[in-house]
């Protein structure tokens, strides 16, 4: 019988031997892993719960939005039954009303009449009618007009101070006309009678605004304006023109531009120098605007389309000069997305007669309806 060496292990006895301790860090989970296998649906348990709160959370949510409804107002955002910032004008169920007997007045020396609130001006009134186009559908204002209010109006000095080393500017002028508080007064009717035809849409709203100056008729004042030696043509206020049921550009533009800024737009004025030429910008986006300045360009010589500055004018000139930007007050922009950006470049290609134009002819007399355009525009 051999005998074992001292210190030596025979084949029998492997199977006896304990594993070495790498072998057994090798094979068995360490504490790390037998760890996260105690915690598992722990976790498990406290993700649920936690998508099941934010899942409730968003419903209840959810429900509240549904079931909220807006606080009602009128046209000029003044909330029902409540005086509106322009005295006399009260809300009543969406129409702004004169209620002088609870509102009281602005104070430009005007008296209460019933509920109205009247001044010694308001002479000899006249009515007129309004014409515009909205959704293809024609409509009016009828509108009171006072002698003694353009007479007023008239006599307001068209000419400014300057001291030192100032320089007059066109939108100096431009702000002037637009800046009487009796003319502002008796102009805000009508404001509030655009703002009650369009109570809930402050685009449709800009929409009437500007095709009621539009339509209209354009024509020239007779009067001269003499300082000292020296006599310019008359250039009329904005009150003057709806006396005078015309105007030339920048006189119609002077009062589109009052009456967006007072339906709350941003506006200016466009003045092109080298065709001597003025059109009202209202605030816009900025890829729908010209040249970029955030404000989208605006006929009033005729019937014409919100962006569109492709018109033919008399005699075959357009507007190839880039323009002076007047800016006159700051306010709401038009939204994206509305149908007039399309439609004006539809009518752009049309006029260009390229092929893009051509492929749109057959929308030319939808949007000429649509719109009311007619004939060439005037210059100046």
């Amino acid at each position: 019988m051999a005998k074992k060496k001292k210190g030596a292990i025979s084949k029998n006895d492997l199977s006896r031997v304990d594993p070495s301790p790498i072998e057994v860090q090798q094979n068995s989970p360490g504490w790390f892993t037998r760890f996260a296998q105690k915690i598992q649906p722990t976790y498990i348990f406290i993700v649920f719960i936690l998508i099941l709160s934010l899942t409730l959370l968003a419903s209840y949510i959810a429900s509240l939005d549904s079931s909220f409804e807006e606080v009602p107002t009128c046209g000029d955002g003044t909330f029902y039954n409540t005086c509106s910032l322009d005295k006399p004008y009260y809300c009543e169920n969406g129409v702004l009303l004169e209620r002088a007997s609870f509102c009281g007045c602005n104070g430009l020396n005007m008296t209460k009449k019933d509920d109205a609130c009247v001044s010694f001006l308001q002479t000899n009134p006249r009515e007129i009618s309004l014409k515009y186009f909205l959704n293809n559908q024609e409509g009016s204002i009828d509108f009171t007009i006072y002698e003694g209010v353009q007479e007023h109006v008239s006599r307001i000095s068209r000419i400014l101070y300057y001291e030192g080393s100032e320089v007059p500017s066109r939108s100096d002028f431009k702000i002037k006309s637009l800046d009487d508080d009796v003319q502002g007064f008796n102009l805000l009717r009508l404001v509030k009678e655009i703002q009650n035809l369009a109570p809930d849409s402050k685009v449709d709203q800009a929409r009437i605004a500007v095709s009621m100056i539009q339509n209209i008729p354009y024509g020239f004042s007779e009067k001269n304006y003499s300082f000292g030696e020296q006599s310019v043509n008359y250039s009329r206020y904005p009150y003057e023109v709806l006396y005078d049921s015309e105007g030339v550009c920048g006189e119609k533009s002077a009062l589109m531009a009052f009456l967006l800024k007072e339906i709350g737009y941003g506006t200016s004025i466009f003045y092109f120098a080298n065709e001597n030429h003025e059109a009202v910008g209202i605030k816009c986006p900025t890829e729908e605007s010209l040249y970029g300045s955030g404000f989208c360009f605006v006929e009033t010589g005729g019937p014409a389309i919100i962006s569109d500055i492709s018109m033919d004018f008399v005699g075959g000139a357009k507007l190839d000069s880039i323009p002076q930007v007047l800016l006159l007050s700051e306010g709401l922009a038009l939204p994206e997305g509305i149908s007039e950006y399309r439609d004006a470049k539809s009518l752009g290609d049309i006029r260009e007669r390229n092929l893009m134009g051509y492929l749109k002819m057959w929308r030319y007399n939808r949007i000429r309806e649509k719109y009311n355009i007619d004939g060439l525009y005037e210059l100046k």
